[in-house]
């Protein structure tokens, strides 16, 4: 039977459980267990697919098209794992799922209530990955903060399989020590309240983390366990690293994995070496070198873009090299500063979005890119500026425009898909999760990947107009990857230029500490070449 870890945090928001769930799953990971992580998020959307950025950060999109909170590319990332729309659940799908069952009469005239139908529901799907039989360990991180009113059936349904569990199912609460600097002093009371509010609910942690930017010394941790019936090792403090990929070695240093298989009543034995991983902390460590790479986009957020900013940071290390990212406000950009923004930068990647704000400033830097050579890479949103600074500035259509921007345009060189055309609902509707794409041979992205065969994640809904593709490639932007049924053309490129790729799939989903993305690891060696 699999195992159950429940990860939830109290204090305050963005204490990093994403981090912790991820480290924990990396831990069991290293002594030879299947797990597999799983976030409920309290929020009432059935997906962030709709949620700007700026209130959520990024969108990550799972294999099987699940529009899903950023923390499951933590997952991934740490782990190898491929998450699906199992790993993934908020309040909408459980509310969801639950009124669909009683329209069907499945609940035969029974009164549908939080506690037990809505709780049921979370219980079922918290088991169902477990039930599975493919994995020893389920890590269901509960989002939020303890004493949300959102997170209530959330908790409630955790104690009911805590007490239906008992050794099988442990709880790891993650909460904050504050420092107060005019008193030069860390304080332990909010983590006591936090216990105490989990104690209302009918919970009792077994492990903590505490969230600190001081060193708790031996005398605070026994504090901590002493004031919430934890054991002197169950309390784990979670300091400020340089690099959220030490936290596995850090909590691997204090037993945060060993805590939890004591608690479990599994042979602890001996300490994983962690020699992979501990290799690309070496090599971060060492690296002294700078490539400098300009983020042009629209969200002044470095969530917005986390999955680009890590993917750049795996490349780089690979490459012995610190990377520097440079946010460039696509929206300000303009002819008279764009040498000043975008003159330091050894490459250029130009983010994905919607809507048309910010895209004239995007086509602005695909220009300078090109005419400049300096290396550039165009995802989703980006390659499609790419295909409409070229369709303007070299093939002489100057008033070409995306029609998601311009419907009017009479050169629609990037146009809505055919199948998207006739979808009323925004939520979940994209073209979304993992396709086939067949690469040109002898092209420099077949070369990259080392195969003329790839599949890769996608999140969009408009494409390049294959009407135009034999003018394009007259006048050098080559359409090198295609979708071997529907003809979509995936990836464009201009040869003759230092490095210059566009994608309309989203590649940094699949780049893991472990195994850096191909198109990202040639990126950045071309930006460290110029």
């Amino acid at each position: 039977m699999a195992k159950y870890i429940f990860v939830t945090g109290g204090v305050v928001s963005s204490l990093g459980k994403g981090i912790i769930s991820a480290s924990i799953g990396k831990l069991l990971q290293a002594r030879g267990y299947k797990i597999t992580i799983q976030k409920f998020d309290p929020y009432i959307n059935i997906d962030p697919g709709t949620l700007n950025p700026y209130e959520h950060g990024e969108c990550y999109v799972t294999v099987d098209g699940m529009e899903t909170d950023l923390d499951l590319g933590h997952y991934e990332r740490f782990t190898g794992i491929q998450t699906t729309r199992e790993n993934s659940m908020t309040t909408g799908r459980i509310y969801k799922s639950v009124i669909d069952k009683e329209r069907r009469g499945d609940y035969l005239g029974k009164t549908i209530q939080v506690v037990p139908h809505i709780t049921d529901e979370i219980k079922q799907c918290v088991k169902h990955l477990g039930e599975t039989g493919q994995y020893d360990f389920v890590i269901t991180e509960i989002g939020g903060t303890i004493g949300d009113i959102e997170s209530a059936p959330f908790l409630e349904a955790i104690r009911q399989l805590k007490w239906e569990l008992g050794r099988d199912a442990v709880s790891v609460h993650l909460t904050y020590v504050p420092y107060l600097r005019a008193a030069d002093e860390l304080k332990t009371k909010p983590t006591q309240h936090s216990v105490k509010e989990m104690l209302s609910n009918g919970i009792q942690p077994d492990v903590l983390v505490l969230r600190t930017e001081k060193h708790l010394d031996d005398h605070m941790r026994m504090k901590v366990a002493g004031f919430c019936n934890v054991d002197l090792e169950c309390v784990i403090q979670s300091e400020d690293l340089p690099s959220i990929y030490e936290v596995p070695v850090n909590m691997q240093r204090q037993g945060l994995d060993s805590a939890i298989m004591r608690k479990m009543g599994l042979p602890v034995g001996e300490t994983p070496e962690l020699g992979p991983w501990r290799h690309f902390l070496e090599l971060r460590g060492s690296a002294t070198e700078v490539v400098r790479i300009g983020l042009v986009g629209k969200y002044d957020l470095q969530d917005a873009y986390k999955s680009i900013n890590e993917s750049l940071s795996h490349a780089a290390t690979y490459h012995h090299r610190k990377v520097q990212i440079t946010f460039v406000n696509s929206e300000f950009l303009t002819r008279e500063n764009l040498e000043e923004k975008l003159q330091p930068m050894d490459g250029l990647v130009i983010c994905p979005g919607f809507g048309q704000r910010g895209t004239e400033g995007k086509i602005l830097a695909v220009e300078y890119a090109r005419t400049h050579d300096v290396p550039c890479f165009g995802i989703c949103l980006g390659m499609q500026m790419m295909v409409i600074e070229f369709a303007r500035n070299v093939l002489g259509l100057a008033d070409a425009n995306s029609s998601e921007m311009d419907p009017h345009t009479p050169h629609n060189v990037i146009d809505i898909m055919e199948d998207q055309k006739t979808i009323s609902n925004m939520g979940g509707t994209m073209r979304l999760g993992a396709y086939d794409c067949q690469l040109r041979e002898g092209s420099r992205v077949a070369s990259i990947y080392g195969t003329n065969a790839v599949r890769e994640r996608h999140r969009h809904r408009y494409e390049f107009n294959n009407s135009y593709i034999e003018q394009y490639e007259a006048k050098g932007m080559q359409c090198v990857g295609r979708h071997p049924q529907a003809g979509l053309v995936e990836i464009v490129e201009i040869p003759t230029l230092r490095w210059f790729v566009g994608t309309q799939f989203h590649p940094e989903y699949q780049s893991t500490v472990l195994h850096p993305h191909p198109l990202f690891m040639s990126f950045i060696q071309a930006a460290i070449q110029k």
